[in-house]
Order: C-alpha cells, then sequence, then structure tokens
C-alpha cells in the first residue's frame, strides 16, 4: 500500500540536504511525497524578489529531479519566524496536514542553529500533537549541514537512531541539491556538494551500506 509523506522544511533546499535521497527513495517505491516550506529562504536579503524568484525556480527543478508530487510554500519572514506568534504558523501547518494527511513527517531536528529550523519543528510537534484516529503515525528529525552540526554543544544534540540506505539515490540527491547551487559552497565549507556526498558516504559506512541519510525518530506509534 502506497504511503503519503510530508517533509516540513524551513527553506528551499532543506528538503534536498535534509532527506533527498529518502524522498527519492519514497517516490521510487510508489510513495506519494509532499514538500511544505516555511520561508522563501532568501527574505532576509537585500535583493528579495530576483532572488525570491530564483530560487522558487530552483526549488522546482529540485522538486521535479526527485519526483515529489507538489510543493507548498507559507511565505514566512526568511530567519524571522520568531517574530510570527507560533499558533498562527502552526495554523497553517495543520490546514496543510489535514489536506495532504500524510502517515509519516519529515522535519527538522529543535537542536539546529537556524532559528527558523527551530520553529518549523515546534510548529510541526504541535501540529502533531496526539489525537485519536490522527493520521501521523511516524515523525522523523533530519540534519542539514551549515546549521546542525553549527549549534551550541549546550544544546540538544542531533543524535541520529535511523538510517536509510541512499545508495541508489546518492546521485538523484546530489542533481538535487545542485539545483540550488547558489546557495552552495567551495570546499572545504560544510555546506558544499563535496561534503552533503562524504556525509551520506559517512552515515552510510556507518550502517555498513555505501549511502545513508540519518535521522532522529520523534514519534512512532505505527
Amino acid at each position: 500500500m502506497n504511503r503519503r509523506i510530508l517533509v516540513v522544511a524551513a527553506h528551499t533546499d532543506d528538503e534536498a540536504m535534509g532527506c533527498g535521497g529518502t524522498i527519492a527513495r519514497h517516490v521510487a517505491e510508489g510513495d506519494e511525497v509532499h514538500l511544505l516550506f516555511m520561508t522563501d529562504g532568501v527574505g532576509s536579503r537585500e535583493i528579495v524578489a530576483e532572488e525570491a524568484n530564483e530560487r522558487l525556480g530552483a526549488a522546482q527543478q529540485a522538486a521535479d529531479i526527485l519526483g515529489v508530487s507538489s510543493f507548498t510554500n507559507l511565505k514566512f519572514p526568511d530567519n524571522r519566524m520568531d517574530s510570527v506568534a507560533l499558533l498562527d504558523i502552526v495554523k497553517e501547518v495543520e490546514l496543510i496536514i489535514s489536506n495532504i494527511a500524510p502517515e509519516i513527517i519529515y522535519t527538522h531536528h529543535i537542536g539546529d542553529l537556524n532559528v527558523d529550523h527551530q520553529i518549523t519543528h515546534k510548529a510541526v510537534m504541535t501540529a502533531c500533537r496526539p489525537q485519536p484516529s490522527f493520521c501521523v503515525k511516524t515523525i522523523y528529525a533530519f540534519e542539514v549541514l551549515s546549521s546542525t552540526e553549527w549549534q551550541s554543544l549546550s544544546v540538544a544534540p542531533f543524535l541520529p537512531n535511523v538510517f536509510i540506505d541512499i545508495t541508489d539515490y546518492l546521485a538523484t540527491k546530489i542533481r538535487a541539491s545542485e539545483a540550488y547551487f547558489e546557495e552552495m559552497r567551495e570546499i572545504p565549507h560544510t555546506r558544499s556538494l563535496h561534503h552533503i556526498e562524504l556525509l551520506a558516504k559517512h552515515r552510510g559506512y556507518s550502517v555498513g551500506v555505501h549511502a545513508a541519510e540519518a535521522f532522529m525518530l520523534i514519534r512512532d506509534s505505527l
């Protein structure tokens, strides 16, 4: 039976880096994957309109590469989601969840350095508070380079306990990440295509496969 999957990401490009290989695997296995972005990813910058259009085009290209069924952008203020009442964000997430009725959600780790990532996680967990007959059964948190690993050690660390084999989908993950070439950096920067590949191989080698993506299982009620 095919499953419905929802990926809730703060910014366009987080989905490719955080779980692009897993998305491609879900699609290949016949699952229906939907993307929900909280911001345009560039609103905090000086040249907004032009960059926003370019980022939207990159997101569409990445979505086509990954084979997702849809993506929605809520357009909350980039890197300023803490200026919006959490309840207002939660209501928007609840509406999308109600419309899609996903069984599985992938989203950010609560301990990420980026404030938008933190609030996205809180909004998802609030929208997914346990209720009888609620559609969402499983919630995973992914890691995003240049945020998850940059947080202070005094904050909740990312401690993965689920590893999904993406050996056959690593090339797809890299191609989706390449769509966001404006956001990529040259080595030895952590946010580089080379490092994305290295991390996937490291996570894979950690569990005896060629490439994997790592997650923290937040809830599983299957």
